[in-house]
């Protein structure tokens, strides 16, 4: 093998070594939306459950759940969290519940949150709000048709 050969050879092995790494990171990437590189900006999910409103969490708080980073206002909300992830998993992974109802992700203000019996409901913003808030059953109905496709695609509507 000529040297020209084996430089090549070599960096089609580095090219594919990046390449399954980057397939592999891409396969684990998060499913909740992320601000900041945390799961709902860092917004404590079990606060809005317990204080009825957003709640920053702090670093020193945290848990990894599903490849995404939650924080917590106290170490009692993350072992709450702990114990049982499931009772505070957000809907369409924390996606605005309107644009899941409508085939898209888009961001959502940690502020602008509604509990639906047992269950987290995020929106884009207090306008995109009031207009999921005139059928909350027809859109959840929808987005939760929607949410198997929709959760697959990347790109997230600003």
């Amino acid at each position: 093998m000529s040297a020209d050969e084996k430089v090549f050879m070599i960096g089609l092995r580095v090219f594919v070594g990046l390449f399954v790494v980057g397939c592999a990171g891409s396969i684990h990437a998060s499913q909740f939306f992320e601000g900041n590189g945390l799961a709902i900006d860092g917004h404590d999910p079990v606060a809005y459950f317990t204080e009825q409103k957003p709640v920053k969490g702090s670093p020193e708080f945290r848990i990894e759940f599903e490849g995404s980073t939650f924080q917590f206002a106290s170490a009692a909300h993350r072992d709450t969290f702990a114990a049982n992830p499931e009772q505070f998993v957000l809907q369409y992974g924390g996606f605005c519940a309107y644009g899941m109802a409508k085939g898209y992700k888009a961001k959502i203000d940690p502020a602008v949150v509604t509990v639906v019996g047992d269950k987290l409901y995020f929106n884009y913003s207090e306008m995109v709000r009031s207009q999921w808030l005139s059928n909350i059953p027809g859109y959840i109905r929808k987005a939760d048709a929607n949410w198997p496709d929709v959760r697959k695609v990347a790109k997230v509507h600003e």
